[in-house]
């Protein structure tokens, strides 16, 4: 199924190369999870600060076991910080 994956600020580093906006439609297997694609891209847990399915928060606890399904949205945004 497809999903796309869309990663901001620093994160956009870990999309595949030659993209040029930091999104990107991917292929993944039907019982795929958050973490999953954590795992795939190789993200740094601790930069993964803010994920949202669909425009909806999904919790750091609730990343490993939120599945994802055919046209979803994954955005996903690292920590903040401004002054």
């Amino acid at each position: 199924m497809k999903i796309t994956l869309k990663l901001y600020a620093t994160l956009g580093e870990y999309l595949p190369p030659n993209q040029k906006h930091n999104a990107v439609d991917i292929e993944v297997e039907p019982e795929t999870r958050i973490a999953d694609i954590v795992e795939r891209f190789h993200l740094p847990v601790k930069l993964v600060h803010l994920v949202l399915v669909n425009g909806v928060y999904v919790a750091p606890e609730m990343r490993a076991q939120r599945g994802l399904q055919e046209g979803d949205v994954l955005a996903m945004w690292p920590p903040v910080a401004g002054g």
